[in-house]
């Protein structure tokens, strides 16, 4: 039996109440006797590792798992929603019980603007006119930080970058003004300040459901974000393999956890063990004055839409030497991204200049640009989605060799690709299933194995851990360090997480609207940053 008390907050009555939880998928049991408790007005976090049931427990509430068993009771304000009929509960959910969910870029419709799918909801719900649901979601996108938020009400999904797709999701949950929150990993793609300010969001928002009858907004938090935890919960829940070991308040579970996974929990944290960089270190990469513009469309004043130009990065320099990594941090849509694909060749520049190993990139042509391929290669964000669902592992990791080394046979290139398995921590059992059957993490070694077959010079890490959980995250970040090691590669590191960044870089560029504002050494940023934006960044990350 895994069930723990009911315990919830201080004069906290109680909003949501499980009792005796249970989820089958045919055989296997992913929530296995769950009890918890969440009082009006107040902030829980379950927190776990992957596939430990968090995600299946806040859909289960939602009553959105078609394909499972679910045995128990979840109760709302006394009412069994376990009981309730389907057209009942569609009436709950976006009003009620809101969710957001951890990948927006799935959650959100691809053909709509962000306007019409925030709006539609505030339509459905509460019945107002179309003009005035887009006043508000023009405020609620103000509220969740998004800049020129009534330009981004016309914006489509793929328009806006990860951070940005984000806040819209959390800006949809929260346009009805649910009584209860669910939020998966809300916060996974957003930059530290973003961050701070919707935890600041959410806390405002429950200040004013306060004084209304029946309280303010209670939030359930599914995160592997433990200092979001400890900023923003009262309570903490830890699931382990479908069952709850372990409940508390953030004091005591963060200074004295009793159950050995929670320990271990909050000992994951990322260690600094990288190699000084040798003085004569060559440059690898190098970008010289670069700017990447990007055309936009801008209403005009008799309601035509007229061509823009938008300036993604604005004449950014960095460089990249053997055996470093240079991280680059700011906020979502702060040009991160653009600059490292600028980088690889991927994004057209509108002034500068890219050179790998002395040589400018834009001179390769033919066979030499597929070879400089090879030699520049990429890790992104989320490895479910940049992982074909149709291959097998072994397609995956040997894509890249069939196409630049034909010359291998069948045979050599399989023992290439169970070599590198063998280098990322997975043996050759892995060659004939799929992604899906894999851990985030385990994907992630994967994508990492898929650049390292080619044994490449040059890695960007877009993200690389902002998925995973922190036990994960720390084992990833580990191999990342190994491989650095024993083939003297070269990271552009990109991230919001300050704390990866700490442990990671050798040194730091600071970019804010497409400009690099800062840049040094690691140690000397982090400890006496120059610029007003860096401080900034380093207070909402380490509370300083």
């Amino acid at each position: 039996m895994s069930a723990l008390p009911n315990d919830v907050g201080a004069n906290a009555e109680p909003l949501l109440t499980i009792e005796h939880l249970s989820v089958r998928f045919g055989e296997t049991l992913a929530v296995d006797d769950v009890a918890l408790s969440i009082g009006r007005g107040e902030r829980v976090a379950l927190v776990g590792e992957s596939g430990s049931g968090k995600t299946v427990t806040a859909l289960a509430i939602l009553r959105l798992l078609s394909d499972a068993r679910i045995s128990g009771a979840i109760r709302l304000d006394g009412e069994d929603l376990l009981a309730k009929s389907e057209r009942a509960m569609r009436g709950l959910r976006g009003s009620d019980i809101a969710m957001i969910f951890q990948e927006p870029m799935t959650a959100l419709n691809p053909l709509y603007t962000i306007g019409e799918q925030i709006a539609e909801t505030i339509v459905l719900h509460d019945g107002v006119a179309k003009k005035e649901a887009y006043e508000r979601a023009a405020r609620l996108l103000e509220r969740t930080g998004i800049p020129e938020p009534r330009r981004r009400l016309f914006s489509y999904p793929h328009q806006l970058s990860g951070g940005q797709r984000q806040r819209v999701m959390i800006a949809m949950a929260l346009a009805c003004r649910p009584r209860l929150l669910l939020a998966d990993e809300p916060t996974t793609a957003l930059d530290v300040t973003i961050r701070g300010q919707i935890v600041e969001l959410l806390r405002e928002l429950q200040r004013d459901e306060a004084s209304k009858p029946g309280g303010g907004m209670s939030v359930l938090l599914i995160t592997h974000d433990l200092n979001l935890v400890r900023r923003f919960a009262q309570r903490v829940a830890v699931m382990e393999k479908g069952r709850l070991v372990e409940t508390g308040s953030v004091e005591q579970i963060f200074s004295a956890p009793e159950h050995p996974y929670t320990q271990r929990l909050i000992a994951s944290r990322p260690e600094r063990n990288v190699l000084p960089v040798l003085p004569i270190a060559p440059v690898l990469l190098e970008a010289k004055d670069v700017s990447v513009d990007f055309a936009t469309k801008l209403p005009g004043f008799t309601g035509w839409w007229r061509r823009g130009r938008f300036r993604a990065v604005d004449d950014a320099s960095v460089s990249v030497r053997q055996g470093e990594t240079l991280g680059i941090v700011g906020e979502s849509g702060s040009g991160k991204s653009t600059l490292a694909m600028a980088m690889l060749g991927l994004q057209r520049t509108a002034g500068g200049a890219i050179e790998f190993q002395g040589r400018l990139i834009a001179s390769y042509q033919g066979r030499d640009k597929l070879g400089l391929r090879s030699h520049l290669q990429v890790v992104f964000q989320d490895p479910f989605s940049s992982l074909s669902p149709r291959q097998t592992i072994e397609r995956i990791v040997g894509e890249g060799l069939a196409l630049h080394r034909p010359d291998l046979s069948g045979e050599e290139r399989r023992k290439r690709i169970v070599s590198v398995l063998r280098e990322v921590g997975l043996d050759r059992t892995v060659l004939q299933r799929y992604p899906h059957e894999f851990s985030g993490g385990q994907r992630q070694r994967i994508a990492i194995a898929r650049t390292l077959v080619l044994e490449p010079r040059v890695i960007v890490l877009d993200e690389p851990t902002s998925a995973l959980d922190v036990s994960i995250q720390q084992q990833v970040l580990r191999l990342l360090t190994d491989l650095q090691r024993k083939y003297n590669l070269g990271y552009v590191f990109i991230s919001h997480d300050l704390e990866v960044i700490g442990a990671m870089a050798h040194r730091v560029a600071v970019m804010q609207n497409g400009a690099i504002v800062e840049t040094g050494d690691v140690t000397r940023i982090f400890d006496e940053p120059a610029h007003p934006y860096t401080r900034k960044l380093l207070k909402a990350a380490f509370d300083r």
